[in-house]
């Protein structure tokens, strides 16, 4: 299965081991809670994917890698204790607590999360001092002679053979006691993360050329040779911020993260063209009403992998635009929520000072924001909206102080940020407008008005505006171009272009 699906597995298998009965028992017995191993490629984002669950079902997280440990660390150390047996005494050896274990319970006390995840990465590629003790925990979820705290979900991964030559295979006792999900690589899926993520544009205009190189390990005299989502994905983050430096990635950059030196020379060489189509045709100026004619000649009389930038120029900076009102919106809602508490009569009461009313509802939410930071249950999406939410708040108050307002120019401030936003909304629709306008005057009812209108229904952010702005061309285009034998067409095109 893809990660996307292995990932709603795997929260629903927590959700269903941590299901309470009226009496407060776990409805699944512990003893018959399986440790659930996920077996996939390196950096197709099992890790990653653990994060994300921690936090959307509010658990904590405890994470180790475990070839990074010895069979100490992981059962704990021995030492001697006296200990009676009848009339007599005897030396016997104990072991401290395990470390992995200890963390858990140090999750516990800072967090105040008594359920969680116990996450042991490359489970099976241990030592063979360690193996024993693996086997030890996944068929009797101890360390040693610690047990795992109940409440806590064991999550185990791994990579299959092909990928690494210390895997150990499990035996059948083993693969009888645990929920075993096999991971393979889609692009489709990864795409729509990427999108999320607002990763480079230029990564995935590539990718989708070259799909073949999304997730490539090839096996040569010199050793493994390999780009992974991971890759591009870290790739993509430093391509970002080097622009913002005004830096250059070349292609030693590239072979730093995608260590394929084919694959890295090929994006290198594409990058530096991506960047020129970037200049020529000035897709700002597209989207803010400036279509010139021999632009829309020239993309006419493009090569199909130039067409294809190109929309994907388009609709990365549309995307950029979507992402940025739909942040907005957030933010306008949470600033109404907090302002919606601001008129609750029992604050009113607690403190009948209007600034001074303000001033206790953002050390509220700063509070609520150390909490959640502290059981580390924000992503970073969440931690920048708390900040922003908090900059908000901090400049009314001191607009409030300075010119001795109360609740009246509370509302009023509020009132002029949502009319800003409304603006900034409409901003945003008329980029799309432009954006159909050009395509229209390029292209017209072709493969690349089909490409436009298929990557706006599967970019999470155009959905998300175009779930709230009527846009009749959007509809038109999707009733008039997208069936069957327009998308076959698309995919001969992609074929070729590979």
């Amino acid at each position: 299965m893809n990660i996307k699906r292995a990932k709603e597995e795997i929260k629903n298998t927590i959700e269903a081991y941590l299901y309470k009965d009226q009496f407060g028992n776990y409805a699944i017995p512990v003893i018959r809670q399986r440790p659930v191993l996920l077996i996939g490629p390196p950096g197709v984002g099992k890790t990653q994917i653990m994060e994300q669950i921690a936090k959307e079902c509010q658990i904590g997280l405890v994470s180790y890698t475990i070839t990074h440990h010895t069979r100490q660390s992981a059962i704990g150390l021995p030492f001697i204790q006296q200990t009676s047996y009848g009339n007599a005494e005897y030396p016997v050896t104990r072991y401290t607590m395990s470390e992995i274990v200890a963390a858990i319970y140090d999750k516990i006390e800072t967090s105040g999360l008594k359920e969680g995840i116990l996450f042991i990465d490359e489970i099976n590629c241990v030592s063979e001092t360690l193996a024993p003790t693996m086997l030890q925990f996944l068929q009797c979820k101890t360390f040693g002679n610690h047990p795992i705290p109940e409440g806590w979900v064991i999550v185990a991964a791994g990579n299959p053979p092909e990928y690494n030559k210390s895997v150990r295979e499990f035996d059948v006792v083993t693969l009888d006691r645990i929920k075993k999900i096999m991971v393979e690589p889609n692009f489709d899926v990864w795409k729509e993360y990427a999108q999320t993520e607002q990763l480079h544009p230029a990564i995935l205009s590539y990718l989708n050329i070259k799909k073949q190189y999304f997730c490539y390990i090839e096996t040569t005299v010199d050793g493994k040779l390999f780009a992974t989502p991971r890759g591009w994905e870290d790739l993509s983050r430093l391509m970002e911020i080097y622009e913002r430096l005004g830096k250059k990635a070349d292609r030693e950059v590239m072979i730093q993260y995608l260590q394929h030196p084919k694959i890295a020379k090929d994006f290198a060489n594409y990058l530096e063209l991506y960047y020129k189509y970037q200049n020529d045709y000035q897709v700002e100026e597209i989207l803010s009403g400036i279509i010139k004619e021999h632009v829309c000649d020239q993309a006419a009389r493009a090569p199909f992998d130039e067409k294809l930038s190109l929309v994907g120029l388009l609709l990365s900076k549309l995307g950029s635009e979507f992402q940025e009102i739909l942040e907005k919106e957030v933010q306008i809602e949470q600033l109404m929520n907090v302002l919606k508490r601001f008129q609750d009569p029992e604050l009113s009461r607690k403190e009948p000072n209007d600034s001074s009313r303000l001033f206790l509802l953002i050390k509220e939410t700063q509070a609520e924001w150390e909490e959640k930071k502290q059981k580390e249950l924000l992503t970073r999406r969440d931690n920048l909206r708390y900040q922003k939410l908090l900059d908000a708040l901090e400049h009314y108050h001191a607009q409030m102080t300075e010119k001795n307002g109360g609740w009246d120019f509370l509302r009023d401030q509020f009132a002029e940020d949502s009319s800003r936003f409304e603006q900034d909304f409409e901003h945003a629709a008329q980029k799309l407008e432009h954006g159909f306008d050009f395509m229209e005057a390029a292209f017209g009812d072709s493969q690349e008005m089909v490409i436009f209108v298929t990557e706006l229904n599967t970019n999470f952010y155009c959905v998300k505006f175009l779930q709230e702005y009527d846009c009749p061309r959007y509809y038109q285009y999707n009733k008039r171009l997208l069936f069957d034998d327009m998308e076959k067409e698309i995919s001969a095109a992609f074929s070729r272009a590979e």
